[in-house]
C-alpha cells in the first residue's frame, strides 16, 4: 500500500502535560545542566523548532509544531538525567541534532522539550573496523578521522554537516550506498541510548540488537553514542562528465554502474538543473552532468564508458575536499539548488526503479516541468523526480502515475515512521510506555 503524501494522523499520541509541567521542568534542568544548557527564548525555540523540511512545499505551509524548552547536554553523562526529569514530568521530548532532515521529524509535534545533542561532538575511538563517537559529532569530522588513518566510513550523508546521531536517527543514505546499502543495513554495530523510563539510563546495545533503533526518528530511544563501520581507504577520483542531453547522460551512468570496483557515488542531472548548481568549470552550463566518485583502477573504464555514451571529460579531481564537495551535489541537494534558484516554484518526489531510466519521458512527463535528478545504484536507479507545484493534490494524483509505470515513490512531505512502522511502534511501547519520545510520528 502506498503511504499517503500529506501526513494525517489518526492516532496522534499528545501527551497531556501544561505550562506548569514545564515550569517545573525548566527548574528541574536548570539544577542538571546550569543556566546556560536550558533555555525558553523565542530565538532559541524558532530555531529549534525548524528542520529541513522547507524543501516542501506542503509541510512548509503547515504548522508542524513549536517546542516549549530547549536543553543542551554537553556531556552524555547528563542525559539521563534530562530524560528521567522529563518522565517524572509527563512533558514530550524531541531529540535533534543540526536539523539537515527534509521531513520535519525533529520539529516537536505537540510542543515540550526538545534536546539539542550537537553539543557532544567527541569521537571516542577509530579502529580498523569501526569509529566510535557521540551522537553530536558530524558526518565529515568522522569521514576525516577515518582517513587520517587510512579508512573511510562505508557511508555517509550528501548534507555532511549532518550529526551522526541524526544521521541514524531520520537519514537514510548517501555516498558508499551503491556497495553498502542505506544505514540500517549493517552499518551500526553498537549504540548507547536512553529509553524514556522513570528510571533511565544509558543501555550499550550492540550487533543486531542495535539494528532496531536505526531509522526510528528518535521515537524508540535517544542514542547518545554509536560505533559504525570503516574499511580501508580506497584511491578516488571525482568524475565530472558532460552530455548534450540527459537522456545521454543517464544511460551512460547506467552503464558506469556496473564497473568493478563499484562507484561510491554516481549522480546525474540535466541542464536545467545543472545551471542551478554552484559555479563549477566542471558542470556546464546547458550541458548534462554525469558525477562520480570513482576507485582509481576503475577510473579508464569509467571514462571511457563516459566518452562512448557520447560525454566529454570535465575534470578528474582527488582528496577527501573533492569527494566530499561532489557529496554535497548529491540526492535531496540538486533539488535544493534548484529551488534556490528558482524559489516557490519546485517540489520533489523521492522516487525508484529502473523505469526512471527505461521510460524517462513518461516519468518526466507526470508533472508539470518534470525533471529528474538521478541516482545510480548498482544497476538500479533511483533519484528525485522534481515538478512545478501547483497544490497537493497535484501531487496526490502524480503517485498512482507513477506507479503504472514501474516507479516505486517515497514521499517527502510527511513525517510519520515508515520504515517497519508495527515493529517500531512495538519496540517503542517497549522504552517509551508514556509515549514522551517524539510523539505524533503514526499515521
Amino acid at each position: 500500500m502506498t503511504a499517503p503524501v500529506v501526513a494525517v494522523s489518526t492516532d496522534d499520541g499528545r501527551p497531556d502535560f501544561g505550562p506548569g509541567d514545564v515550569d517545573a521542568l525548566f527548574d528541574d534542568l536548570l539544577a542538571i545542566v546550569g543556566p546556560r544548557g536550558i533555555t525558553s527564548l523565542p530565538r532559541a525555540l524558532e530555531r529549534a523548532g525548524r528542520d529541513g523540511s522547507g524543501m516542501s512545499p506542503i509541510l512548509s505551509a503547515q504548522d508542524l509544531g513549536t517546542p516549549d524548552l530547549v536543553c543542551y547536554p554537553r556531556t552524555a553523562d547528563v542525559v539521563p538525567a534530562i530524560v528521567r526529569a522529563a518522565v517524572a514530568r509527563g512533558v514530550p521530548i524531541t531529540t535533534r541534532g543540526k536539523g539537515t532532515g527534509n521531513y520535519g521529524q525533529v520539529i516537536p509535534r505537540f510542543g515540550g522539550l526538545v534536546l539539542d545533542m550537537t553539543s557532544l561532538t567527541e569521537i571516542h575511538s577509530t579502529t580498523e573496523r569501526f569509529i566510535t563517537a557521540a551522537a553530536g559529532a558530524r558526518m565529515i569530522n568522522l569521514e576525516q578521522a577515518a582517513w587520517a588513518r587510512g579508512s573511510q566510513l562505508w557511508m555517509y550523508p550528501s548534507t555532511v554537516q549532518s550529526t551522526l546521531g541524526g544521521f541514524l536517527g531520520g537519514g537514510s543514505a548517501g555516498t558508499g550506498t551503491i556497495v553498502h546499502g542505506r544505514n540500517h543495513e549493517g552499518f551500526v554495530d553498537a549504540l548507547d541510548v536512553v529509553y524514556a523510563t522513570d528510571d533511565a539510563e544509558l543501555v550499550h546495545l550492540e550487533g543486531d540488537d542495535a539494528q532496531p533503533f536505526v531509522h526510528t526518528y528518535g521515537v524508540a530511544g535517544i542514542i547518545v553514542s554509536a560505533s559504525v563501520r570503516v574499511e580501508p581507504l580506497q584511491q578516488w577520483r571525482c568524475v565530472y562528465a558532460s552530455f548534450g542531453s540527459h537522456r545521454e547522460a543517464f544511460d551512460a551512468a547506467f552503464r558506469v554502474s556496473t564497473i568493478e570496483p563499484g562507484p561510491r557515488l554516481l549522480s546525474a542531472d540535466g541542464p536545467v538543473i545543472v545551471d542551478a548548481l554552484p559555479d563549477d568549470p566542471a558542470l556546464v552550463r546547458g550541458r548534462a552532468s554525469v558525477r562520480g566518485i570513482i576507485d582509481a583502477r576503475a577510473l579508464e573504464e569509467a571514462t571511457d564508458l563516459l566518452v562512448a555514451g557520447g560525454g566529454r571529460i570535465e575534470a578528474v579531481r582527488e582528496g577527501i575536499a573533492e569527494t566530499v564537495k561532489l557529496s554535497t551535489l548529491s540526492y535531496n541537494h540538486p533539488t535544493w539548488w534548484l529551488q534556490k534558484a528558482q524559489p516557490d516554484k519546485w517540489f520533489h518526489m523521492e522516487v525508484r526503479g529502473n523505469a526512471l531510466v527505461s521510460r524517462l519521458d513518461e516519468v518526466e512527463a507526470v508533472y508539470d516541468g518534470g525533471m529528474l535528478h538521478l541516482e545510480v545504484g548498482h544497476q538500479m536507479m533511483f533519484g528525485m523526480l522534481n515538478g512545478i507545484f501547483t497544490g497537493p493534490q497535484q501531487v496526490i494524483d502524480g503517485v498512482a502515475a507513477l506507479e503504472s509505470l514501474g516507479v516505486g515513490v517515497h514521499s517527502p512531505h510527511q513525517w510519520y515512521v515508515d520504515l517497519d512502522a508495527d515493529r517500531v511502534r512495538a519496540l517503542a511501547r517497549r522504552t517509551d510506555p508514556k509515549g514522551l519520545l517524539n510523539p505524533g510520528r503514526w499515521m
